[in-house]
């Protein structure tokens, strides 16, 4: 039997070691262990490592489409049959053989073919995105399924791809002299492509890039009005997952030396979706775990049902489909969200990487800063505004004028067209008639980024909000407009500093409006109330010169409301303009400057509080007597 104080000191030692370690740390573990062990492991398990492998590179992509972008595709296999067939071709061929082999050697082939992979993918992916990515529902994913068996079909029917017999004798990829024939050696490649891939695309969701990103899932209209191009980012996140699919088919062609249709079927794009789904759609180690249990699980249902229920019939497909049907139940999420969570019982958490402005007062010169107009200057001018639903007239020829350092309220009774106007003047919606103009800008038919880049900014009446991230991260996407950079910029990371300047700006907003113990907490998990103040947090950390408030008080206590008026006041004082569309009466007679008052779509009164308190047509319509 133990002694009991051996025990405690064990205990207290194991404590140590798991305070110690961290995420990083027993990453690091892992792969070492792999590497130490690559030499010993039989050939059949380097093989399975090698498939789990290029399996997972491909998942990776539905991770960041399906998962983070909310764009599901049953056609990546269809592009890991492009890189295929591109090395095999140029490889094997008579004629690319005897053009390029004078000019790169034959052991230069499969990197011409790599490149033309690439470039084929590129160009069919932005192809097929330009016209696929414009379907929503159920019709993106019926999409992607017909173009996927087209590409299927289409190797199988061209003669000089091999057809239904394939290409045969593909060489295998040399690497500084060294020949990666076995696949042990060519093991060591894809891992450490894998693991680059995993680097590289944590990086850029780690970055302004990354927040834009995971916007585009249910927040698409919240992400126009911080100033994304929402569809141009859903083509590059659908052309980056077809390049990571297309990688995987350049290294499987030259693991398996020979290439047919049979991989790149609608079945086999299936299984991609499951391993990234199985493992967490959300998560990039969701694909390494997705595409590790099932191919162990294909691998081991192979071996165990023939020998419990015979050799006759495909019974490994129904008893796989059914174990994904359950696992799906139990997990909705995927399996490594409940990883994380156990993780979290035993590894010390990583510092927040908040950063206070003052850590570095010259973080913010790196961001755009914005000249505001002076005091009085129109900053919004609509004429004669109408807005038309079918039979529906929601707004009948109204017209306002926003002022630099003003606080223009915009009020009415439910149904009186103030959220359909609120809409049309931050670029939400498009009118039927009627001029708008922005910092002198006509604006008929722009987009809400465009609104965005000249300066407004807004917050929802139904708060939108990215819930599983951070306050800081929310409130940082508000200042999308304010940095630049592309997406191999964030990968390469190279712009840390840029981000660390927009990091501190979201901080400094989130400080300004109060809620700086709730910075590094799950916007989720804070009230009503609060959330309202993030949206407002997150709208001036775009430094806007004009400021679009629908119900911002709505939620909030007494004291919350105070300090609200008494921010709001403060940025009339620097000189911003600001709309307010508010219930709460004592809230906007004791804010606002000028009030408009709408009624059935109509303007019925404006002026300042006290004329507007003493408005017949108000009093009936709205006040009361």
């Amino acid at each position: 039997m133990t002694p009991p104080a051996e025990t405690d000191l064990r205990c207290a030692a194991r404590s140590r070691f798991m305070h110690r370690l961290t995420r990083a740390r027993l990453t690091l573990a892992a792969l070492a262990l792999l590497v130490l062990c690559w030499g010993w492991l039989p050939d059949f398990s380097v093989v399975l490592l090698c498939h789990i492998a290029l399996y997972a590179l491909v998942a990776l992509g539905l991770v960041l489409l399906t998962g983070i972008g909310g764009m599901t595709s049953f056609g990546q296999a269809a592009f890991v049959g492009i890189g295929a067939y591109a090395t095999a071709w140029v490889c094997t061929a008579p004629a690319p053989v005897q053009w390029l082999a004078g000019a790169v050697g034959m052991a230069g082939l499969p990197w011409v073919g790599l490149a033309l992979g690439l470039a084929l993918t590129t160009v069919l992916a932005w192809g097929l995105g330009a016209v696929t990515l414009r379907l929503s529902g159920h019709y993106l994913p019926l999409c992607t399924i017909a173009w996927g068996l087209s590409l299927y079909y289409l190797f199988g029917n061209m003669s000089f791809l091999g057809g239904q017999t394939g290409i045969t004798g593909v060489p295998p990829l040399v690497l500084g002299g060294l020949s990666l024939a076995a696949p042990r050696a060519i093991g060591l490649l894809i891992w450490a492509l894998l693991l680059l891939a995993l680097w590289l695309l944590h990086n850029l969701l780690d970055s302004r890039a990354g927040r834009a990103i995971r916007a585009l899932k249910g927040a698409r209209v919240m992400a126009e009005s911080m100033g994304v191009d929402t569809a141009r980012y859903r083509i590059r996140l659908f052309v980056l997952a077809a390049l990571l699919a297309a990688l995987s088919g350049w290294l499987y062609a030259h693991l398996q030396r020979f290439v047919s249709p049979t991989p790149f079927n609608l079945h086999i794009g299936i299984e991609y979706l499951f391993m990234a789904v199985v493992g967490g759609a959300g998560h990039l180690g969701g694909a390494v775990l997705g595409a590790t249990l099932i191919t162990l699980l294909k691998e081991k249902l192979q071996d165990w049902l023939p020998s419990l229920l015979g050799s006759s019939g495909n019974f490994e497909l129904i008893v796989f489909g059914l174990l994904m049907v359950l696992v799906l139940q139990r997990f909705a999420d995927g399996l490594w969200p409940m990883l994380e969570r156990l993780g979290q019982r035993c590894l010390r958490r990583a510092a927040p990487r908040a950063m206070h402005p003052a850590a570095n007062p010259a973080a913010l010169t790196a961001l755009t800063q914005r000249t505001l107009p002076p005091p009085g200057t129109v900053l919004l001018q609509a004429r004669n505004i109408t807005k038309r639903f079918g039979g529906l007239l929601a707004n009948d020829a109204v017209s306002m004028d926003v002022r630099a350092g003003q606080v223009h309220a915009l009020i009415g009774p439910n149904g009186a067209g103030k959220s359909s106007f609120f809409n049309i003047i931050s670029g939400l919606d498009e009118a039927s008639a009627g001029d708008l103009q922005l910092m002198g800008q006509a604006m008929r038919r722009q987009p809400a980024r465009a609104f965005a880049r000249l300066g407004l900014a807004r917050s929802f009446q139904h708060v939108r909000l990215l819930g599983q991230r951070s306050v800081l991260e929310n409130v940082a996407l508000g200042a999308h407009l304010r940095a630049r950079g592309g997406w191999l910029m964030a990968m390469l990371r190279l712009d840390r500093a840029q981000e660390a300047a927009l990091l501190a700006e979201a901080q400094r907003q989130i400080e300004r409006c109060g809620l700086a113990a709730h910075a590094d907490a799950p916007v989720a998990s804070l009230a009503l109330g609060q959330q309202r103040i993030v949206e407002i947090a997150r709208a001036l950390a775009g430094q806007p010169a004009l400021l679009l408030l629908d119900e911002p008080a709505a939620g909030l206590r007494h004291l919350e409301k105070q300090a609200l008026a008494q921010l709001l006041r403060q940025l009339r004082a620097e000189g911003l303009g600001l709309v307010v569309v508010e219930h709460d009466m004592e809230f906007v007679m004791q804010l606002a400057d000028h009030i408009t008052v709408l009624d059935f779509g109509c303007v019925i009164a404006e002026g300042n509080a006290l004329q507007v308190q003493r408005n017949p047509q108000v009093l009936a319509a709205y006040l009361g007597g």
